[in-house]
């Protein structure tokens, strides 16, 4: 079984905070045996769904976005990364002083805090983590190499509430979220409303080095 869900987060703007899903993907990773998938872009989606048609044990829901998206090479390159639930995207080099995990739509704003970032000369890993329920179920010392335990400086971003997102950033890290209901207005003005832009995550970034 294949469920798609659409319009997924604060991004749709314009329909109200009653239609914006700050809580469902949450509760969708709380259904035992549902695997969530929320791609990064149209090549990640492409690989979702390939995926999906191949498993025949458990439901999937893959969770999409509404507005227009960049595409990145990287993920057409790591067509296997959706299937393992999270990937480095893209880094500075092997050795990064903070990572960046994001999930659908948000991916694309860690990218672009990413290069604000290393203009003040530090070292970025983006991680895409489109499944946390694939992600899990890789071996260790794969879930290692993708977040590895030395690196504890770490910020999730994803337009949704802040729940389990601890067992990624740990207790150094800080998670880019929503725990209110959302607000009414632009996408784009409703994003930045609620800390989703360049700007914040930098700043929180910033905050979790110690370089504020």
């Amino acid at each position: 079984m294949i469920y798609v869900f659409t319009h997924d987060s604060i991004a749709v703007g314009e329909d109200g905070p009653t239609h914006e899903p700050v809580e469902q993907l949450a509760a969708l990773r709380t259904i035992p045996g549902l695997t969530v998938i929320r791609p990064t872009d149209a090549n990640e989606t492409a690989s979702a769904w390939a995926y999906a048609l191949q498993q025949t044990v458990g439901p999937i829901a893959l969770v999409l976005s509404r507005q227009n998206l960049p595409v990145y090479e990287a993920t057409k390159a790591n067509v296997e990364g959706v299937a393992k639930g999270a990937y480095v995207l893209t880094e500075t080099n092997n050795n990064p002083d903070i990572i960046l995990i994001g999930t659908g739509s948000e991916v694309s704003l860690a990218v672009n805090a990413k290069t604000e970032l290393e203009k003040g000369n530090l070292s970025v890993r983006v991680v895409a983590m489109p499944s946390k329920e694939l992600f899990e179920r890789q071996p260790a010392s794969y879930r290692e190499f993708v977040l590895p335990p030395s690196i504890t400086k770490r910020v999730s971003i994803e337009a949704g509430i802040s729940l389990g997102w601890e067992r990624y950033v740990g207790p150094h890290g800080q998670a880019v979220a929503i725990d209110t209901f959302g607000a009414s207005g632009s996408g784009i003005e409703v994003m930045e409303h609620f800390g989703f832009s360049v700007e914040n995550v930098v700043r929180l970034s910033k905050e979790v080095l110690g370089n504020s």
